[in-house]
């Protein structure tokens, strides 16, 4: 080869190196920067409450009505990120750690994610919450990482164990694959986004593929015929441990029940069967009135030559379902025939903008 093509190639290796670092570099303090600012504004709203509820006589009455008040309000103003839950965290978080922020201006020490604080909150016991986040901090944990080990006990087994290099191998074993972060991960944490203001996009968190299927989806059911009326789109659903996203909810107001609807990029797996029970479950516990029927969530995959749906009831609700449910809904030949007309539609559009480019 040229010397000059090697001495070239040798240089526009460093230049990408060098541009790499300080792209990496900037993601980093970008991240920083905002969760701090997340973690502060959290505490700092947690303070508030926790004074304010001080100064009722009932406290626990008036805590609760300053809450819903206070979350309806926010919510109203700022988005969804100021639920009831979320700020009952917010009180907690500046319960258990009131000395995080040395002053409201003051410097910090190293701070964890507000998704890592989040989870520690679980752990009642004060001297394993400090350890699970002096470890957390430490040893990098991911957010999968903590959680793990706060659902295994593994505070508790290291201390009681005579053997604690064994307990830490294997821990360390266990969650080497959830160690894997993505880069920019943060970016897309919905967390972040509402608190930088951003709209919940879901196209941001989806292929262009899938966001077509589920667009075409949602008008597909509603023309129909069959009573459906879109409730929303990418509906977030907080749990104590993870947050999930429905990909499409609708209420059919004939069968006078909540309809579910999840799409999948590969093939269902058993994880994905228990986590639709989960929504419906959710549901029918947080949305259905006295009056609706049981929730109905149906499982998509988008590899139509695989198990094309798969419906999610309770199982007692199952003669219900059978019976009546199914005069309703669209049969699996029908999601099928409806989701290979929108992949053969995606296909051609991507193969004009190819021409256009070319």
């Amino acid at each position: 080869m040229d010397e000059h093509v090697i001495n070239s190639t040798i240089k526009f290796d460093q230049l990408y190196k060098l541009a790499s670092a300080i792209i990496e570099n900037a993601r980093i303090t970008a991240y920083r920067h905002i969760n701090e600012a997340l973690v502060r504004r959290n505490w700092l709203i947690g303070k508030l409450i926790v004074e304010e509820e001080l100064k009722g006589n009932d406290r626990a009455e008036y805590g609760a009505t300053l809450i819903k008040l206070l979350s309806k309000k926010l919510t109203h103003a700022y988005g969804k990120g100021f639920t009831k839950t979320n700020l009952y965290s917010f009180a907690k978080f500046y319960e258990y750690f009131p000395e995080i922020f040395h002053s409201v201006s003051g410097k910090s020490c190293a701070l964890l994610s507000w998704t890592h604080y989040r989870i520690v909150l679980q752990e009642l016991n004060p001297d394993a919450r400090h350890w699970y986040v002096q470890e957390a901090t430490t040893q990098n944990w991911s957010v999968r990482t903590l959680q793990r080990n706060i659902s295994s006990q593994y505070y508790y087994r290291l201390i009681s164990s005579q053997q604690k290099e064994l307990v830490q191998q294997e821990m360390l074993h266990i969650t080497a694959p959830l160690q894997e972060n993505d880069p920019i991960e943060f970016i897309k944490n919905p967390v972040v986004g509402e608190f930088l203001g951003f709209a919940p996009d879901s196209s941001f968190m989806e292929s262009e593929l899938e966001q077509a299927i589920i667009n075409n989806l949602e008008k597909f059911l509603l023309e129909m015929g069959k009573g459906f009326a879109f409730v929303a789109r990418q509906q977030h659903i907080h749990t104590e441990k993870q947050d999930y996203y429905i990909d499409l909810v609708f209420y059919n107001y004939i069968l006078k029940c909540f309809v579910l609807i999840d799409l999948k990029t590969s093939k269902i797996t058993h994880q994905d069967v228990g986590q639709m029970d989960m929504y419906v479950r959710m549901y029918d516990e947080r949305k259905k009135c006295d009056n609706d029927n049981p929730t109905i969530g149906i499982l998509l995959c988008e590899d139509t030559d695989d198990d094309i749906a798969r419906y999610s009831i309770l199982h007692d609700n199952a003669h219900l379902f059978a019976s009546k449910y199914m005069t309703y809904m669209p049969t699996k030949e029908q999601l099928r025939a409806e989701i290979e007309r929108q992949k053969a539609m995606f296909l051609l559009k991507q193969a004009d903008r190819l021409d256009d480019v070319e």
